[in-house]
């Protein structure tokens, strides 16, 4: 994936040694990430993430630059030839399991009990279920049971 910014610059890691922190970097906004969340969800066009997410024109075209620049999306030709569309590219594919996990963490937490929600289902219609991260024997994995090894 492409680490410099619209200008081919390396952009300034807010921690360079942390893979969390450098993510939040390149896709940490808000904007950012729903316009991920459409791409995945069939968005294609600069008016399809507009109307989608409601974000201003400016905004978005910052966004897709950028997201563009760091190899999360691509531009490729409309059918018609007239104009560009986005697909997403293979890291930006790979954030998939960390939409589900926010989704996840919203449906449990940013909505009131029984309160509606749009809700993620697979291709037969049965609803996503938790994603967890598991260690290599199967058992849950949580921040109580992990650690972070630091580079020496």
């Amino acid at each position: 994936m492409a680490r410099d910014t619209a200008d081919g610059q390396d952009p300034a890691w807010t921690d360079p040694n942390c893979p969390v922190a450098r993510t939040v970097d390149l896709v940490g906004d808000r904007w950012s990430l729903l316009i991920i969340r459409d791409a995945m969800d069939s968005a294609r066009s600069f008016t399809d993430f507009q109307q989608r997410t409601g974000i201003a024109r400016n905004i978005l075209t910052d966004r897709l630059r950028k997201l563009t620049a760091h190899g999360l999306l691509t531009q490729v030709d409309a059918p018609s030839g007239r104009r560009k569309l986005y697909a997403l590219t293979d890291a930006g594919k790979d954030l998939f399991p960390v939409i589900v996990t926010l989704r996840q963490w919203g449906e449990r937490h940013a909505f009131k009990a029984g309160e509606a929600h749009s809700v993620l289902v697979d291709g037969d219609g049965a609803r996503v279920p938790e994603l967890l991260p598991v260690a290599a024997d199967g058992s849950p994995l949580t921040s109580d049971t992990t650690s972070v090894q630091r580079p020496t």
